[in-house]
């Protein structure tokens, strides 16, 4: 093929073709590659290095940008990067505002429609009507077009967004360009303090008590990098364990339990691959992170800490698992919450060797955290499944534990429960009446006083035991058969991951690590401030089109249900 050099201008010289990026003056292009495409073979003006690829590679590797297959200029100054970062912005914005072109309405395109004459008399005129029609029509265009959810039109900053522009006269006005969202404007509205702390002095006690759990998951990272980023070291570590390394992200769900549970699993195979002689023979350069490593895989301290970890964790990760199903366990939550809190302080004393009616600081710090994320998530109908649920009033559940005792001598319960008959039955008369079933429920009597009833209130299922002993009680057994089949959710206790699946769908996958999770928490920040409105706007981000469907509506979680949103309860607990 013949070559077909091209000798650019000098660096950052002025660009007279519209049509020709400018970052292309910053490089010599030597041969055209291919018949068709901008595939050039280039000199780069700045390090002189010669590259092959088209006009993305070559703004990638003079601003710097990574993931495109090509190395950076490392001979670029910041002024320079800057200017070409100037030149670059003001090109999009140029070719933008070329390709702007206005297209008609479908009323205004002679498709069968006829103008009457004279409709635009002075009031319409005067209040713009043709010109609203023709915006509400692009604005709606962009939609369809984008394939955009229609929940955006309750989105605030849709609508401030629009208000500002008519309310302030912006000649000439650009909208942000593709890169100018993702780089620029996105580590601006970041670097925004958005939402302050609180507790301040609790958290800061907090991460003096847990941070030795956070070095440990960084020693665990450490070492399984070490090992999987080198194919010799990699093939000495399968040699001694048929279990593979888990490189867990941060957005799966307790990504460190399921690390550290791993590490626990193969703890064998590598204290054997550190002492064996084909480590031993094997030099890498970088020894320091080899001693390291050894250091930490035969340390029995280290693999303490490990063990300690998963013990206190275990019960907590467990009734997580258990209520992340389809099954239904809505009226289990309470107990398995009890459950919990005795079985992660029964593992922190036993490991400090001290009895329970001493103070323990770090299991304070652990109880305030789990009871903050109860106060946060726990709902009423938690209550209400749990004083429905028979087994509970069985004297084999209560003799199991002499602290245990029926839902309706619970005060918090009982008062929950109180609430929750208040929102679903708001006539007197039917209140009155789910109110004597459930004294009969609870003492054992009327209709619920025979002793086959009584006998299997502890071993029969809920829901079998209510179809076969609450026919004599309507209301309270209709509420029970739904509730006592309703799953519960764990998203509320899955930090940000179901906000990140969000944002990083399959139709998204080319953002990077850093910058989706840079929307991850400007999203998140965002939203929590969206919930300061009393108006419509205020679940702009959780429900579709006037709430009436759960489905397709592009909400991200439904996790916190709470009679402070009946809309929501009555769907789950009338319609299921």
């Amino acid at each position: 093929m013949a070559s077909s050099s091209q000798e650019t201008q000098g660096q950052g010289s002025s660009n007279a073709d519209t049509d020709q990026p400018p970052l292309w003056s910053y490089v010599t292009k030597l041969e055209k590659q291919g018949v068709s495409g901008g595939c050039w073979k280039f000199k780069c003006n700045v390090c002189n290095d010669i590259r092959k690829g088209s006009y993305s590679r070559v703004r990638a590797h003079l601003l710097g940008l990574k993931g495109f297959g090509i190395s950076i200029c490392k001979s670029a100054t910041a002024a320079q990067k800057l200017e070409m970062k100037q030149l670059e912005e003001a090109y999009e914005a140029k070719k933008a505002e070329s390709k702007a072109k206005e297209v008609a309405l479908p009323c205004e395109a002679g498709l069968g429609f006829k103008k009457r004459k004279g409709s635009s008399g002075p009031l319409e005129r005067a209040f713009g009507v043709e010109t609203r029609d023709q915006l509400d029509q692009e604005i709606a265009r962009m939609f369809y077009t984008g394939g955009l959810p229609f929940n955006l039109a309750r989105n605030p900053h849709y609508h401030r967004a629009f208000q500002f522009a008519a309310a302030n006269k912006i000649d000439g006005y650009v909208p942000p360009s593709y890169n100018k969202l993702r780089t620029t404007l996105l580590q601006k509205e970041k670097d925004n303090n958005i939402c302050s702390p609180n507790n301040v002095d609790t958290n800061a006690l907090a991460y003096e008590q847990c941070s030795w759990i956070k070095d440990v998951h960084a020693d665990a990272i450490a070492i399984k990098n070490f090992i999987m980023n080198h194919n010799m070291r990699l093939s000495i570590f399968s040699k001694f364990t048929s279990l593979r390394l888990l490189s867990v992200a941060d957005t799966r769900f307790a990504y460190i339990i399921v690390m550290l549970k791993r590490f626990k699993l193969i703890k064998t195979g590598l204290q054997a691959m550190v002492i064996s002689e084909e480590w031993s023979s094997y030099r890498e350069d970088d020894t320091v992170k080899a001693n390291y490593v050894k250091e930490k895989i035969v340390n029995d301290e280290w693999w303490d800490q490990v063990s300690y970890i998963l013990s206190f964790t275990g019960p907590i990760y467990e009734m997580i698992r258990v209520c992340d199903t389809d099954k239904p366990c809505l009226h289990l939550v309470y107990e398995m919450w009890d459950s919990m809190i005795e079985k992660v302080k029964i593992e922190i004393y036993k490991k400090e060797k001290r009895p329970t009616s001493q103070k323990s600081i770090f299991y304070d710090v652990v109880h305030g955290i789990l009871v903050a994320r109860w106060a946060k998530n726990n709902t009423p109908l938690h209550c209400l499944a749990h004083s429905l649920n028979p087994r509970y009033y069985s004297d084999e559940w209560l003799l199991e534990d002499k602290k245990r005792s029926a839902p309706h001598r619970d005060g918090e319960i009982s008062l929950e429960r109180a609430n929750c008959f208040k929102r679903l039955f708001p006539n007197p008369d039917e209140r009155r009446r789910v109110l004597d079933e459930y004294t009969m429920l609870s003492t054992k009597s009327g209709c619920f006083s025979d002793l086959t009833s009584i006998e299997m209130m502890g071993t029969m299922e809920p829901k079998s035991w209510w179809v076969n002993f609450g026919a004599q009680a309507p209301f309270l057994q209709t509420l029970a058969l739904r509730l006592l089949g309703q799953p519960c959710s764990s998203s509320c206790a899955e930090r940000n991951w179901s906000t990140y699946s969000f944002i990083h769908s399959l139709r998204r996958n080319k953002l990077t690590t850093s910058r989706a999770q840079d929307l991850v928490f400007i999203h998140n920040n965002l939203r929590l401030l969206s919930r300061n409105p009393t108006d419509d706007e205020k679940m702009w981000d959780v429900g579709g089109d006037a709430f009436d469907s759960m489905e397709d509506v592009g909400f991200l979680e439904f996790a916190d249900l709470s009679l402070d949103e009946p809309e929501f309860e009555q769907d789950l607990v009338i319609d299921s």
